[in-house]
């Protein structure tokens, strides 16, 4: 079976994005690790798959494959390089288009700068919804290894810890990170974010993300380290996020309001692989 593809990337973020509208794509989990496989295969952090809407207001239903082979709900930089793949390859005309993904809808907006939009939809905040096993979401003592740090639960689509760090640079991410994404109280395992306020409009940002590892952005990250930076009072909308491969900028108005979050959309290559 030969597939063609696009490899691109979104602040450093990579995918390798299938169209499965116009081609037939089986993928499981032994071939999403090949193609992920970054010796063998074509490496990437996400697998993104375009396919044909089951709603019939949307115009594309869109799903995530982690290198792991397994599939998420949500990623906010693969729904930049979405519209934009969708875009490049003639699937659609439209500059804001209606995507379904595992969680729902979202809107991603392809802007005159080149950067894109997305409506990320409203955080969740509620522990059964994330889920977390915990009573509450907002600062809560979470115990990784012979350590206890303060984490804020959130869900953006799927799910984040987020923990504010005096320095991103040493913060223990290799350490902590496999740790807290599967801890015992996230039973869907969890995105874990470091995040270090600059001021109250500019953070940094590290996230070792489920199923992926450390990636060099993650646009879900940024929207749960920025909503609970809120929460907390640490910062005020909107906040530039800097990540290890480039900038988002992210704006949320408040409780039951949607994220949304501005970044660039890149294709790297393209090709064509046979499995």
């Amino acid at each position: 079976m030969k597939l063609k593809f696009s490899k691109m990337q979104g602040a450093g973020n990579d995918f390798v994005v299938f169209d499965g509208v116009r081609q037939k794509v089986e993928l499981t989990p032994e071939r999403i690790r090949f193609l992920a496989d970054r010796h063998f295969g074509i490496g990437c952090d996400q697998i993104l798959l375009v396919e044909k809407p089951g709603d019939p207001l949307a115009d594309f239903h869109y799903r995530i494959f982690n290198a792991d082979g397994g599939e998420v709900e949500q990623c906010g930089n693969g729904a930049r390089c979405f519209a934009r793949f969708v875009r490049e390859q003639g699937l659609t005309g439209k500059t804001e288009i209606r995507v379904e993904t595992m969680k729902g809808i979202i809107c991603p907006r392809l802007e005159t700068d080149g950067n894109v939009t997305v409506d990320m939809g409203v955080p969740i905040f509620d522990p059964e919804k994330i889920p977390f096993l915990a009573s509450n979401a907002n600062v809560v003592p979470l115990a990784v290894g012979e350590k206890t740090v303060e984490i804020t639960a959130v869900s953006m689509g799927n799910p984040h810890a987020v923990q504010i760090v005096a320095d991103i640079d040493s913060a223990p991410v290799a350490a902590m990170g496999p740790l807290i994404e599967s801890h015992p109280l996230f039973p869907r395992r969890a995105n874990a974010g470091f995040m270090q306020a600059i001021d109250s409009h500019a953070i940094r940002l590290r996230v070792f993300e489920r199923g992926a590892g450390e990636t060099l952005a993650c646009g879900t990250g940024a929207c749960a380290a920025v909503v609970a930076g809120i929460v907390r009072g640490r910062l005020e909308s909107p906040v530039r996020v800097e990540t290890r491969g480039g900038e988002l900028t992210i704006a949320w108005a408040g409780e039951g309001k949607s994220v949304f979050m501005t970044g660039p959309a890149i294709t790297v290559f393209t090709g064509e692989i046979e499995l």
